[in-house]
């Protein structure tokens, strides 16, 4: 590519793209039957929603992060690393945690940097023999956690693990003041996705930092994973009652 050369989108892009209607913004509804219509990949593509904030990284009082449940779960199942010892590790493995943050994967993780998983949690107790993988674990986002409930007290580690290999979505702002969250699979009915949707916003909603003034959001676009985005209609979107 020559420099200066404008990027060129594929086919199946540009053929997705034809189909939207000229008209801005789009209801909850509207976008995710327009996505279910262009769908031509031949995998279950994600649908994801990215929100553009009012927020300023740049202040401590402005951050967002936070974890919900969505009501119809992600369509995937994450693998699941638990810190736990003695009770707690027969309480993890019950409840369905993929690995056991022994003394041998805590090395692993430190010397060879693995992190062949995709959420970790943590009893109070083992949070002083983890601290030490912050430099690995921290960068990916994969450090137990208060803020996310990743970091829980033994008998509640059941709920924690069940819940990240379900429908447990954390979502943090990045430095441009935007999120990225997934709300499910194009497989899924349009009323699971539109309800996903609502609840995802309202749980951010809920969470909205005490330094921002005004409106949260500035944008939201709906998307899938080989598909063109479609702008939300945010007030439509706040206006949905999730139950």
């Amino acid at each position: 590519m020559t420099t200066g050369a404008m990027r060129s989108h594929g086919k199946r892009y540009d053929d997705s793209a034809k189909k939207r209607e000229h008209m801005l913004p789009y209801s909850a509804e509207d976008a995710v039957n327009i996505l279910k219509d262009m769908m031509s990949a031949k995998f279950d593509e994600t649908v994801e929603l990215h929100i553009y904030t009012n927020a300023d990284p740049r202040h401590a009082d402005q951050q967002i992060r936070s974890v919900t449940m969505l009501p119809h779960g992600t369509g995937k199942t994450q693998r699941v690393l638990a810190f736990v010892q003695g009770e707690g590790e027969t309480l993890a493995r019950e409840a369905g945690a993929d690995f056991i943050g022994d003394a041998e994967t805590i090395r692993k993780i430190e010397e060879e940097g693995w992190t062949d998983f995709e959420v970790s949690i943590a009893t109070p107790e083992m949070m002083g023999q983890i601290g030490k993988l912050g430099r690995v674990l921290g960068r990916k986002g994969l450090m137990p956690n208060p803020r996310t409930g990743t970091v829980v007290q033994q008998q509640d580690i059941p709920r924690a693990v069940k819940e990240a290999k379900g429908g447990r979505v954390e979502f943090r702002m990045d430095r441009s003041a935007n999120l990225h969250m997934p709300i499910g699979k194009l497989s899924f009915t349009a009323e699971a996705l539109v309800e996903n949707l609502a609840a995802m916003v309202l749980a951010i909603t809920e969470v909205k930092p005490e330094g921002v003034k005004g409106h949260l959001f500035k944008t939201m676009h709906l998307t899938s994973t080989m598909g063109p985005s479609l702008m939300l209609d945010i007030a439509a979107v706040q206006a949905i009652k999730v139950e």
